[in-house]
């Protein structure tokens, strides 16, 4: 505990003493947890929506306009009896189009000029959460997608799925970005804290000769690296939450729409805190390496 305390507080006063030079190593990290910190921001409100809408999927069975009343019937039945359907709703063709008309106003004029109404009847099924995740909602899609009278099956989870894919692609090649902006920001660390290391070159020797602890030598070097890391952390963490804001502000309509009446949220608490712990980390390895010059 002694040399955790002198390496802090000696840390600390290095820090202090080096302020300027500081200041780019500490800028450094807190762009790499910027790009880490929205990576991670974008991820956690694009995984929140997706589990929302994955919780309300559903899927649309479109039926033929020559569809006979028994195959109505008989797709009907199908679905009634499959046991992963939680609601069932039939939309004639009338419905349909005032439908249209009415989520999408500004193009309602166009309909006027249809001779017949282009919008088939359809069958829209909300699945039972638990009938996604053993996948026998896919095989009801399947099913029903080749009964007589069906003209096409329009399920979400197809889209969802790719959504995620995407999701997992975007995440992919952030961290790739985020570890060679670390990499940099470590480098930098080193850089400074090995400035401060030669300025008080004497003092170490004399640390050396008395025969001190290597942490008590080593230990205020890699001290100010957690802490040039920690301050970029926080950095980059008071810049996201004043940017979510600033988005919340000028797309806050949007967005709630978005959301179903929610709103894009900032990091949970256990996120931010790997975000200010990945970014002493930086710091730490970038001090780590300018101390095995001290010996």
């Amino acid at each position: 505990m002694r040399a955790i305390d002198y390496a802090l507080r000696e840390g600390w006063a290095s820090l202090w003493r080096s302020r300027g030079s500081s200041a780019f190593a500490i800028l450094a990290i807190a762009l790499a947890m910027i790009v880490m910190g929205t990576l991670l921001l974008v991820t956690w409100n694009v995984e929140r929506l997706l589990a929302q809408w994955a919780s309300a999927a559903e899927f649309s069975v479109y039926l033929r306009d020559d569809a006979s009343s028994e195959q109505r019937g008989a797709i009907e039945t199908a679905i009634d009896s499959s046991g992963v359907v939680e609601q069932r709703e039939y939309v004639s063709k009338a419905d349909a189009i005032g439908r249209f008309r009415r989520e999408f106003a500004e193009l309602a004029s166009l309909t006027e000029s249809f001779e017949d109404n282009p919008f088939p009847a359809s069958l829209e099924i909300r699945i039972r959460p638990d009938a996604e995740q053993d996948g026998r909602a896919g095989a009801l899609v399947q099913q029903v997608a080749g009964l007589p009278g069906v003209a096409d099956v329009r399920y979400d989870r197809e889209w969802i799925g790719r959504l995620a894919a995407g999701l997992s692609a975007i995440r992919g090649a952030g961290l790739l970005l985020a570890v060679v902006m670390a990499l940099a920001a470590a480098l930098t660390v080193a850089s400074v804290v090995r400035l401060g290391m030669n300025a008080r070159r004497q003092e170490i020797d004399i640390m050396q000769l008395v025969g001190s602890p290597i942490a008590f030598i080593r230990g205020p070097f890699i001290a100010e690296g957690v802490l040039q890391g920690g301050l970029g952390a926080l950095t980059a963490t008071a810049f996201l939450w004043l940017g979510l804001r600033l988005v919340s502000a000028w797309w806050g309509t949007e967005l709630s729409a978005l959301f179903d009446g929610g709103s894009i949220e900032f990091l949970p608490a256990r996120l931010a805190a790997a975000l200010v712990t990945g970014g002493m980390a930086v710091g730490g390895l970038g001090g780590f390496a300018a101390s095995r010059h001290a010996i």
